[in-house]
């Protein structure tokens, strides 16, 4: 009988063992979350941020640019 007792015990700390990981779980996420915005903004402000962002228009641009002719044109001549 005082097995059985033991083991209700033992299974409301592993619940509350659980939930406190669950919830250091959930903290670390928003933490990392956070953490990654706080990088993205600091490479958006840097001279290789601006520089990624211009080529990335650039790319767009040029895509957008031959709107379905081919890129090498053939002249026989």
């Amino acid at each position: 009988m005082g097995l059985s007792c033991f083991a209700c015990f033992n299974g409301g700390n592993k619940r509350q063992r659980q939930e406190e990981d669950r919830l250091a779980s959930a903290e670390a996420r928003a933490k990392a979350a956070e953490a990654a915005q706080k990088r993205q903004e600091e490479f958006e402000k840097s001279a290789a941020g601006r520089a990624a962002r211009a080529q990335h228009v650039m790319a767009k641009q040029s895509a957008n640019s031959n709107k379905g002719e081919p890129v090498l044109k053939w002249q026989m001549g």
